[in-house]
């Protein structure tokens, strides 16, 4: 029998700084490279055509779900196994991911741990470690869903979940504006989405879940023992809740005086 075939999938924007140190990890031992770009003005689309002629273009932005699907739809391969630039394959992980395609089980989709460094440090407790992310399936058994943000592999009736060995190094923040303008845009996309789906909230709904954030994330999931680096994005991450529901509270308020 023929082994299956594994492709990755990437959706990008502006990814000159991490496509290839990210694509140096999966060259050379996958099947296929996808990337779906949504409007790079930067040096993207050159860096991706070195690695792959499978480099696709999606102006019309209808949120990360469903560019996600769109991306899929180009996917060739039997497995597709997804990827952000700024992720990196470890070689652990790598061996992993080969040795569960080769044994194709059936109905089995796969989750991988990721751990993130952020500010300088890698971040082991906070609830960030390991952050098991559903990334790799056979292409066609499932998709993610259509969310605007923060979306998800559908997960089919009868199908179990497995978890890979190895990490999947994830440098997500380059520094305390970056982390702000990811923030800022994911609390408008959250916003959004919850608007259009007729939810309302107040602030002091904001209050409450940004100071519970804090708590969990410092005290009960130990951000402590993550330094200064934890304390940091446990304040940040509660300023970050609270924004996202200031945000919807805003909206209702402006569309009642409307």
């Amino acid at each position: 029998m023929l082994k299956p075939t594994l492709a990755v999938a990437l959706i990008v924007k502006n990814e000159e700084k991490h496509l290839a140190a990210c694509l140096d990890t999966v060259k050379g031992w996958v099947d296929e490279i996808v990337i779906l770009d949504s409007g790079s003005q930067d040096q993207t689309e050159m860096i991706a055509r070195r690695y792959t002629d499978k480099f696709y273009q999606n102006l019309n932005w209808q949120g990360f779900g469903k560019q996600r699907q769109l991306a899929q739809q180009y996917v060739a391969s039997d497995y597709v196994l997804w990827l952000d630039a700024d992720e990196r394959i470890t070689p652990e992980l790598q061996r992993a991911i080969q040795q569960t395609v080769t044994a194709d089980k059936p109905n089995t989709l796969y989750q991988i741990g990721r751990c993130s460094e952020v500010f300088g440090r890698e971040i082991r407790h906070s609830g960030w470690y390991p952050d098991w992310v559903l990334r790799l399936y056979r292409t066609s058994t499932t998709q993610y869903n259509n969310s605007l943000v923060h979306e998800k592999v559908i997960e089919p009736v009868g199908f179990q979940i497995e978890k890979l060995s190895g990490d999947l190094r994830h440098y997500t923040y380059e520094n305390l504006h970056h982390y702000l303008t990811k923030s800022a845009f994911y609390a408008q996309a959250w916003a959004e989405q919850r608007q259009k789906a007729g939810k309302q909230a107040s602030l002091s709904q904001g209050v409450i879940h940004a100071i519970s954030c804090f708590i969990k994330m410092y005290l009960l999931k130990r951000g402590f023992l993550d330094g200064k680096q934890g304390f940091l994005l446990a304040v940040l991450s509660a300023h970050s809740t609270f924004i996202k529901y200031a945000d919807l509270w805003i909206r209702s308020q402006t569309k009642t005086k409307n």
